[in-house]
């Protein structure tokens, strides 16, 4: 219990200190128009307040990764508790942070759009490809994880086609309608829903004094399951998540100030951090150790482990609701992994997105590609997601670490987690079953070259970039602010 409440204050007191030093190392210009503003079309660019982008960022970010992956990752023990801790303070807020103040200062700009202006235009197709794969990979994994849960919730009662039709019809409302229609909305109601959950399964372990394991040099390395650098594989959204880096623009576009940033997109990655540490405690503490929740993984997969902590947790009534909260968290990520990739691509094509008609030619064929990607099974679509999600971290932080190496500032803030998980990117690639199936020695030797050769080849481009005063965010003056 000790290590679970230390975890727990170091993520805050993480956000009140080294966010707020992120913060001051960007540089905040609190005079300066946001896209809110200066773009607004009254459909993705529309001012709203810090407490519903906040709340707004939070459901975005955090989808069943907070949730599933910790359960997963408890198998590695109290270790999973440093990588959260670590990660969401030192990579994963950062990543958040930066790529959403990076997007304000370039109207609301996407990943792919950012990482050709920052790595090269070579960058274009390929991070565009990557950005909309994994965002379609997101989307129908998280239309399959809340039919699936809430067909277990109803008992069956309700086919799981019939559930999966109806998620995707407010997937398609949400992806072609303005912003602040239904999701400014529905997410108050979605975020509490959330909250509730989260903190009736944190109080819940708390209150009955759950026998969390404490972290020691006895059970830091689990038997069977290296750590480097399956870890970083397994838990991502809680720790670092390149997910994020397709979602923070969202809220980019949305942003009032600049100074609302460190709330809305460090805090709300620390917030998804403590989520992560609570679901991971209840795992690690409820299954007769280890191999009982090796067991149950296998018998029902996290989904499992869920139900049976809330209903433990909190009882029938209570235990449904933090069932409920556990299903919006997939749902309330779908909707804007669809919406992101609708804008991504937009921007790759040049179509503006007032008219309706724009809106529907790219969101059609998406959500028909999606259809399709249904009928692979969960396991290799979570694969393929996993990987690719935090290869997209790196580009996001590489971009991070390019932009404050331009302007002179402390770029190692995000070049350092960035190297590190190049390297375990490359090493995992190598090894893994979906990639090159290498010994994992060989492996290792890839991951490490690569990850010299690819950081020089990030220095060459910095120098050039600041030789060239690559302009660091776009001049709004020729732009009419619109209220």
């Amino acid at each position: 219990m000790i290590t679970f409440l230390a975890s727990i204050a170091l993520l805050i007191i993480g956000y009140f200190t080294y966010g707020k030093y992120i913060e001051k190392v960007f540089g905040v210009k609190e005079e300066r128009t946001t896209p809110a503003y200066v773009n607004a079309d009254g459909v993705d660019y529309i001012p709203m307040s810090t407490k519903k982008n906040s709340l707004i960022q939070l459901l975005n970010i955090a989808g069943t990764g907070p949730v599933f992956g910790p359960i997963m990752g408890a198998l590695y023990g109290p270790v999973a508790f440093i990588w959260i801790v670590v990660g969401c303070i030192f990579a994963g807020a950062v990543h958040d942070y930066l790529t959403g103040m990076i997007s304000i200062r370039n109207k609301g700009a996407h990943l792919p759009e950012l990482a050709t202006k920052f790595l090269g235009k070579a960058m274009k197709h390929v991070v565009n490809a990557f950005a909309v794969l994994l965002l379609l990979l997101v989307g129908t994994v998280f239309v399959s994880t809340p039919a699936s849960l809430l067909n277990l919730l109803l008992d069956g009662k309700v086919a799981l086609g019939i559930l999966i039709a109806v998620i995707f019809i407010y997937y398609i409302l949400a992806t072609l309608l303005p912003v602040d229609k239904i999701i400014g909305r529905l997410y108050p109601y979605f975020g509490a829903i959330l909250l509730i959950s989260a903190v009736g399964i944190g109080v819940g372990l708390i209150v009955k004094g759950a026998p969390i394991p404490e972290l020691s040099l006895s059970n830091f390395h689990p038997d069977n399951a290296p750590i480097f650098p399956l870890l970083f594989f397994t838990i991502t959204c809680g720790a670092l998540s390149g997910f994020h880096a397709t979602q923070t623009p969202i809220i980019s576009r949305t942003t009032q100030k600049e100074s609302q940033g460190r709330k809305i997109f460090y805090g709300m990655m620390i917030a998804e951090g403590i989520i992560a540490m609570i679901w991971a405690a209840a795992a690690m503490s409820l299954f007769d150790g280890y191999g009982g929740l090796q067991e149950l993984l296998a018998a029902g997969g996290p989904g499992a482990i869920v139900s049976e902590v809330s209903t433990l947790m909190l009882g029938a009534i209570g235990g449904t609701l933090a069932v409920l909260g556990v299903i919006v968290l997939p749902i309330t990520s779908g909707d804007t992994a669809f919406r992101s990739a609708r804008m991504i691509i937009a921007e790759y094509l040049n179509l503006a997105q007032k008219k309706m008609s724009s809106r529907l030619w790219i969101a059609v064929p998406l959500f028909a590609i999606s259809v399709v990607l249904t009928q692979i099974d969960f396991n290799i679509l979570w694969r393929y997601f996993s990987w690719a999600n935090q290869a997209t971290a790196v580009i996001a932080l590489f971009v991070g670490a390019m932009y404050l190496y331009i302007a002179k500032k402390n770029y190692w803030i995000s070049l350092i987690p960035g190297t590190f998980m190049l390297c375990m990117v490359i090493t995992y690639i190598l090894n893994a079953q979906i990639g090159f199936r290498l010994p994992m020695n060989i492996a290792w030797y890839g991951g490490f070259a690569g990850t010299i050769i690819l950081v020089a080849l990030f220095f060459r481009q910095a120098n050039k970039a600041r030789a060239a005063n690559l302009p660091l965010e776009v001049d709004i003056s020729n732009y009419k602010k619109v209220s």
